[in-house]
């Protein structure tokens, strides 16, 4: 009976034992398993990090493309070394040169129906004066298809202009258009410089257009390519 009854014991805590073991290692797995979850958790939270940074960054980089293609459209820039180069020189804004380069070709070189050439659109009666009075001694017409002086006499002109109105942009860039004879008799008309209004007194809507043109993407092109155009 004594040993029968011992051995059942023996079993009785042998299995005990052996439960207990199974809930220990249970219990360790399941720990196990919540450490393991939780490190799963974060790797992934730090993989989606990663792929939304990476997605964030890819898109700054299309939406940069996206700008300067929508740019090279709807304002474009060339020879901006020349345009530099002659703001300096004739003491202008290179975005005021880049502005009426753009109202005048779209920085496309051509010659228009009535025979302005380049990119300023400068007609041949103009172009001779201006040679004569710059010292252009071999200029000749066909040198205006070349940017350089092209923008060059453009240049000269404008800063001519800007002279002969005090430095008062909208009658100069309304000059450039329809001739300083016009202006002189708008600003006459008006009661002088002080009192003259562009929308007001200049007398072609054409060129009424072209001033408020001009003005609009001179602030477009200073906001837009100031480092281009050594701003």
């Amino acid at each position: 009976m004594t040993g029968p009854r011992g051995l059942g014991r023996l079993q009785l805590r042998g299995s005990e034992g052996g439960r207990g073991a199974r809930r220990r290692a249970r219990e360790r797995a399941r720990q196990t398993g919540s450490g393991g979850s939780r490190r799963i958790r974060r790797l992934l939270a730090v993989a989606g990090a990663l792929i939304v940074g990476a997605g964030a960054a890819a898109l700054v980089t299309r939406d940069d493309r996206v700008n300067d293609a929508y740019l090279e459209l709807t304002l474009p820039l060339r020879h901006e070394d020349i345009i530099r180069q002659q703001a300096e020189d004739k003491d202008l804004d290179a975005a005021l040169i880049a502005a009426v380069i753009y109202e005048e070709s779209r920085f496309r070189d051509r010659t228009s129906p009535a025979g302005a050439k380049g990119l300023m659109q400068i007609v041949p009666g103009t172009a001779q004066f201006i040679a004569s009075r710059s010292g252009g001694t071999a200029f000749e017409l066909r040198d205006l298809g070349t940017p350089q002086v092209n923008i060059a006499y453009g240049s000269w002109y404008l800063r001519h202009l800007l002279e002969r109105y005090d430095g008062d942009v909208e009658l100069a860039v309304a000059a450039y258009n329809a001739g300083a004879r016009n202006v002189d008799r708008w600003v006459e008309d008006a009661g002088g410089a002080d009192d003259f209004e562009p929308d007001e007194h200049i007398g072609f809507p054409e060129t009424r257009a072209y001033v408020a043109g001009v003005t609009k993407h001179r602030d477009e092109y200073a906001r837009n390519y100031e480092s281009e155009l050594g701003l």
